[in-house]
């Protein structure tokens, strides 16, 4: 019954490893873009904060695979190509781009707003009393919930597959066709996901308690 399994765990472990590259690549670009907006959402201009509050409702309120269809499939109509991966990964990370925004955004509403005043005081400016005061503060409430987006993006990395990408999923699916074994295909495929999500989840305990004992 399992005669390719050999062969099954081979293609499915190179699905891996494009799997964590998006990942990866994914959580990277939606803190980079989520702090961005966060601080836009936060700072005094409000032209700027109605730019971050319609970044976030939009984001937010579009499901990632119509998103990656829009890119993938749009972006080409207008002119624009660009390599699949890439293309999949920068969808992916404005997406969640907006999720990690709300996340910065509770964490610095977390820090008590003597802590600012106190800041402004000293004379710092908006971004001295961001970078020097209420961030490094913040982090502490913020790693759980960003834990939890890196398992989102993980996870969301399935729907690649629907796409074209030959990551972890797209690879289940390949060989499911190619051996008629479903079963064992997914069922590896399965056991991978939740491992990647439970380490994952540990990891970010494990950070949080650092910062606790830190504080």
């Amino acid at each position: 019954m399992f005669t390719h399994v050999d062969a099954i765990a081979g293609q499915l472990g190179r699905g891996l490893l494009l799997t964590l590259a998006m990942t990866a690549l994914t959580f990277t670009g939606a803190v980079a873009g989520g702090l961005v907006v966060a601080v836009l959402r936060i700072c005094p201009v409000a032209p700027l904060r109605a730019f971050g509050a319609g970044y976030v409702t939009v984001f937010r309120n579009i499901p990632l695979l119509v998103l990656l269809v829009l890119f993938v499939f749009g972006l080409p109509d207008l002119g624009l190509l660009y390599p699949l991966f890439a293309t999949v990964t920068t969808a992916m990370a404005l997406y969640w781009a907006a999720f990690v925004c709300e996340v910065v955004r509770s964490g610095v509403r977390a820090v008590p707003r003597g802590q600012a005043e106190a800041a402004r005081a000293l004379g710092l400016g908006f971004g001295q009393c961001l970078r020097h005061v209420i961030l490094p503060q913040a982090m502490r409430p913020m790693v759980q919930p960003l834990g939890s987006i890196f398992i989102g993006c993980a996870l969301s990395t399935s729907l690649a597959a629907a796409v074209g990408v030959a990551e972890l999923t797209g690879q289940a699916e390949f060989l499911t066709l190619r051996y008629d074994q479903p079963l064992t295909s997914f069922a590896l495929t399965t056991v991978v996901y939740v491992a990647l999500t439970l380490t994952s989840g540990l990891v970010a305990g494990r950070v949080e308690r650092k910062l606790a004992v830190a504080r």
